[in-house]
């Protein structure tokens, strides 16, 4: 009578796979396939980090001189204000709401394809008035280090609102901008208030800075890692 063979146990403790039983290697995953995975999964991380954590702006006009300078390339803090829920109304992840003197970046009222940026001057419940070239916030003298005039003329109220306008009410969810070179920028005492909600962010650092086009490689190094204040 023959002698009965034990079975020796499968040591994964598991089923033996097909390729296994046959003595073949696992099959391994395609160079296509791996290049293609790994596509998806860095798109997708771009994508959250640009709608929920930061973005990447460049200036392209000089209303921010001399805080910012055309070719000046800015990160933009998208989730100090929190972040738009898509398909609602809610907003999350939000540490604070916008202050008087926050460096923002916004969709312009005016045209919802463009982005600007702008200083907030008065937030909601504020008084904001020009006088002069002179801006008042809630009937006292706001000084922002930051700002310049490069014209000496004052341009008569009744003429355009540049040098005189108001007084005004910032209202409810709204935000009254200005830039920094006076005499020179597009802003809130033009075309009003900027509502909460197309807000962007907040600019806070300056990661690349060029004057001129790329070519000529006139890089301005003190301004590469400089914040924005």
């Amino acid at each position: 009578m023959a002698e009965q063979t034990e079975k020796q146990p499968n040591m994964s403790g598991g089923q033996e796979t097909p390729a296994a039983q046959a003595g073949q290697p696992p099959q391994k995953k395609s160079l296509f396939r791996e290049y293609t995975e790994s596509i998806i999964i860095a798109v997708v991380l771009a994508l959250f980090i640009r709608a929920f954590i930061v973005q990447a702006f460049k200036i392209p006009s000089g209303s921010m001189e001399d805080t910012l300078l055309i070719g000046d390339h800015l990160l933009v803090s998208k989730f100090i204000y929190g972040t738009d829920l898509p398909f609602t109304d809610k907003r999350i992840f939000k540490i604070r709401d916008p202050r008087r003197g926050d460096v923002i970046v916004f969709i312009y009222p005016e045209d919802p394809r463009k982005d600007f940026i702008k200083r907030v001057i008065g937030v909601p419940g504020d008084v904001v008035e020009g006088k002069a070239k002179q801006v008042f916030v809630n009937g006292q003298l706001y000084q922002n280090p930051h700002e310049v005039h490069k014209e000496t003329q004052i341009i008569p109220k009744e003429q355009n609102p540049r040098d005189t306008f108001g007084p005004v009410t910032v209202p409810a969810d709204s935000y009254f901008v200005m830039g920094d070179n006076r005499d020179r920028s597009y802003d809130s005492r033009f075309w009003n208030f900027v509502p909460r909600d197309q807000i962007k962010g907040l600019a806070f650092i300056k990661y690349w800075s060029i004057d001129g086009p790329w070519y000529k490689f006139n890089i301005r190094w003190r301004n590469i890692g400089r914040l924005i204040d």
